[in-house]
């Protein structure tokens, strides 16, 4: 059996939405959903397109169950009467949102807007609105959008500790570009931590939640969003009843600062720390306590650089006791460019430091839109990419520093007599190490006279091949 996986909830494609319910004790949700439905819309994303050396890779990698399942979802997003046809080089995909203002604000989940071209939104009453992305919140997944098209009904925030476990919350929106649908269920915890998400104290439901539902509410009886759902945990990638979303006191402090400066000031302090056990702290402390975390990491250029060492255990922040599962939300509350004491224990002794708090940065861009566009290489007849580490990694060449990967291959060009493949990856021309492809854009024609020596890694195993201009080799 496969090891479950945490999916987001967007497919690249399409989103279901979840509804509120008020008539839940007259047994059905039907007053919920008319009174909270024309407040739910649906994302409409233009999508970067994904880079020439990622397309490459999946190529080289035969991996048609992702393939297939892009097919199936350009064909879902642009069937017949649609009018909205996906390109090949950057496709569309759906995503769930709901309005919160009157004027326009719409609240979404971040990585479904995350490197949009175009940002629409399609109203309940069908009409497609441009959006401006006002702002985004990595840490929480949040991202603010803003229509210009009159006044709008708005669904209110309310917190969900109003909720109990068992609960009935309900879930409205759009699954595989469907139409609206509406899940229910309850709330079946509270104050999960999810290890991709560690900032984030998710309330979790069996509400069915799918591909798509990224960004919707979800909602009390009452018709008040209590969360924004954004992820499941499933083995199949399908709804298997446990579906997380973002409780709406925290979407509200988010929003508040989305619409005022455009981000989130979120502390950092650049370290890393593990659990203590009794042994550790009997090294470390003399005693049993496991009480702090210990230091494993500082970042060598991060703002904890010459305050705090590997091996000290850091015991509290302020006020604060400081464990390995609350170190990241206690960290990202602190104000960016403040300081604050922080006791730790360092060779047995338990001292105050103080610690300069730096701003949270932005999680790296989408890999699989790094590397950038191919170029084609006129003299040996193919096209390469710059390749990133996620690359060389997905290729099996994680010890290469750099290298171009093959995109394009003419039929009987001089690179294709010589045995390239696209995915391969080119590390160096004779001596030349390969970093970008400049370094190649210029080569000179290759000949049986005079050969271009490469070096190529294929499914992780390095070799040369000589490029001539014919079959002999």
């Amino acid at each position: 059996m496969r090891a479950p996986r945490l999916v987001l909830a967007l497919a690249s494609a399409a989103c279901q939405l979840a509804y509120p319910a008020t008539g839940a004790v007259n047994g059905g949700y039907a007053a919920v959903v008319r009174q909270a439905g024309p407040s739910v819309v649906t994302v409409l994303v233009q999508e970067q397109g994904e880079s020439a050396g990622q397309r490459a890779v999946e190529r080289a990698n035969g991996d048609t169950q992702y393939n297939d399942l892009r097919t199936f979802i350009r064909r879902m997003l642009s069937g017949s009467g649609n009018g909205n046809p996906v390109p090949s080089e950057g496709g569309s995909a759906l995503g769930s949102g709901f309005i919160i203002g009157e004027d326009g604000l719409i609240v979404t989940n971040r990585h479904v807007v995350e490197g949009a071209r175009t940002v629409r939104v399609k109203l309940a009453d069908d009409r497609v609105i441009p959006a401006q992305v006002l702002g985004t919140d990595a840490t929480t997944d949040i991202a603010l959008l803003r229509v210009r098209a009159g006044r709008l009904p708005a669904l209110r925030l309310e917190s969900s500790d109003k909720l109990s476990v068992g609960d009935p919350v309900i879930a409205i929106g759009n699954p595989f570009g469907l139409g609206q649908t509406v899940t229910a269920g309850v709330l079946s915890a509270r104050g999960r931590t999810l290890e991709q998400d560690p900032y984030i104290d998710f309330l979790q439901t069996d509400a069915a939640i799918n591909f798509g539902n990224s960004g919707g509410p979800l909602l009390s009886t009452d018709g008040t969003v209590v969360g924004v759902t954004s992820t499941i945990l499933s083995p199949s990638g399908g709804s298997v009843g446990l579906g997380f979303a973002i409780p709406a006191e925290t979407v509200a402090s988010v929003v508040s600062e989305l619409e005022t400066h455009g981000r989130v000031s979120r502390g950092y302090l650049g370290i890393e720390v593990q659990a203590m056990t009794r042994a550790l702290a009997q090294a470390l402390l003399g005693r049993d306590s496991t009480a702090g975390a210990l230091i494993t990491n500082v970042e060598p250029q991060g703002p904890s650089a010459g305050s705090l060492l590997a091996g000290d255990v850091l015991l509290s922040i302020g006020s604060t006791p400081v464990t390995i599962a609350n170190l990241g939300k206690v960290a990202v509350r602190l104000t960016p460019g403040t300081r604050v004491d922080a006791s730790v224990v360092r060779a047995g002794v338990e001292q105050s430091i103080a610690l300069t708090v730096a701003q949270l940065p932005d999680p790296p861009a989408d890999p699989q839109h790094a590397g950038g566009r191919d170029i084609w290489v006129p003299n040996l007849e193919l096209g390469v990419a710059n390749s990133t580490s996620e690359i060389r990694s997905a290729l099996k060449a994680q010890g290469e520093t750099s290298g171009l990967i093959v995109t394009q291959l003419r039929p009987n060009g001089a690179g294709a007599m010589a045995g390239l493949k696209i995915g391969d990856l080119l590390t160096h021309a004779g001596t030349k190490r390969l970093e970008d492809v400049r370094d190649l854009a210029t080569v000179s024609q290759p000949s049986a006279k005079r050969p271009l020596l490469l070096r190529v890694v294929r499914d992780g195993a390095p070799g040369f091949i000589a490029v001539t201009g014919s079959e002999e080799q």
